[in-house]
C-alpha cells in the first residue's frame, strides 16, 4: 500500500517560512517528500539549511507581502507548484479606541488581501495546466474568538476562515482542496514575551487541556496531512491545533 501521507514528487510554496510556524511547515513538508520553495521578506537561508540537513530539497524566494499584490505573478516561471501554504502574517496591538488606520491596513493587507490574491494566482496556474492542488491557510483561534487589543488581526483571521470556505466552495470540484489550520498558543519567538510573563503564562497553561504550549512542529505535521492524499476529501475545514483550548 502506498503511503497516503507522502508528498513525494510534489512542490510546495510556503510563505513566511524564515522562522517559527512557517519554518516548521516547510521542514515538515520536505521531510514528507515535497520540494519546498521557502518564501519570505527576510532571509530563509536557515530554513533551507535545516531542510538540507534533513535530506530534503528547498530553494528560496524573496516575497514581501506587505504589498498584497506582490504574489500575483509569482507562479510564472516557477514551474508547477502543487501546494500553497499561506502562512505569512503580522500583528499589531493597541486598544480599539486608539487603533490607527495604518495598523489596520498593514495587518489586513498581509493577513487577508495577500492570502486571497496569492491563492487566486495559484489557482489560475493550476487550472491553466489542468492539474490539481492543495491550499493550506493559517488561521487562528481568533478566527473564532474576539481576543483583545488586536482588532485588525482578529478581523483578518476571521476573514481567512470565511475565505477558506468560499474558495473551497468554488474550487473543490475543480481539483483544489482549500483548508486552514487554526493554531493555538505555540512556542515561537512571537510568543516569547507571553511565556516569560509568569502570571500570563500560568493563566494560559491553566486553560489548555493538554497542559502545554504547542510546538511549531505540531502545525507542520497538520500541514503535511492537509497537503497529502489522506485529506483528499477535506474541503473548507478549519482544523484547530490548540491543545484543546477552544474545546474548554
Amino acid at each position: 500500500m502506498s503511503d497516503i501521507f507522502s508528498l513525494s514528487g510534489r512542490r510546495a510554496l510556503v510563505t513566511g517560512s524564515n522562522t517559527g510556524i512557517g519554518q516548521a511547515i516547510a521542514l515538515s513538508l520536505a521531510q514528507a517528500g515535497a520540494s519546498v520553495i521557502c518564501a519570505g521578506r527576510s532571509s530563509v537561508e536557515e530554513t533551507i539549511e535545516l531542510v538540507s540537513q534533513a535530506g530534503g530539497k528547498a530553494e528560496g524566494l524573496k516575497l514581501d507581502l506587505a504589498d498584497p499584490m506582490a504574489g500575483r505573478d509569482v507562479f510564472e516561471g516557477l514551474g508547477p507548484v502543487d501546494i500553497l501554504v499561506n502562512n505569512a502574517g503580522i500583528i499589531r496591538r493597541n486598544d480599539a479606541v486608539d487603533f490607527t488606520e495604518a495598523d489596520w491596513d498593514d495587518v489586513m493587507n498581509v493577513n487577508l488581501k495577500a492570502v486571497f490574491f496569492l491563492s487566486q494566482a495559484f489557482a489560475r496556474s493550476v487550472f491553466a495546466r489542468k492539474g490539481s492542488g492543495k491550499i493550506v491557510n493559517i488561521a487562528s483561534m481568533l478566527s473564532f474568538q474576539g481576543g483583545i487589543r488586536v482588532p485588525s488581526y482578529t478581523a483578518s483571521k476571521s476573514g481567512v476562515a470565511g475565505l477558506t470556505k468560499l474558495l473551497a466552495n468554488e474550487w473543490a470540484a475543480k481539483g483544489i482542496n482549500v483548508n486552514a489550520i487554526a493554531p493555538g498558543y505555540i512556542a515561537t519567538n512571537n510568543t516569547e514575551a507571553l511565556r516569560s510573563d509568569e502570571t500570563r503564562n500560568r493563566a494560559i497553561l491553566d486553560r489548555i487541556p493538554a497542559g502545554r504550549w504547542g510546538d511549531a512542529e505540531d502545525i507542520g505535521g497538520t500541514a503535511v496531512f492537509l497537503a497529502s492524499p489522506a485529506a483528499k476529501y477535506i474541503h473548507g475545514a478549519i482544523l484547530n491545533v490548540d491543545g484543546g483550548w477552544l474545546a474548554r
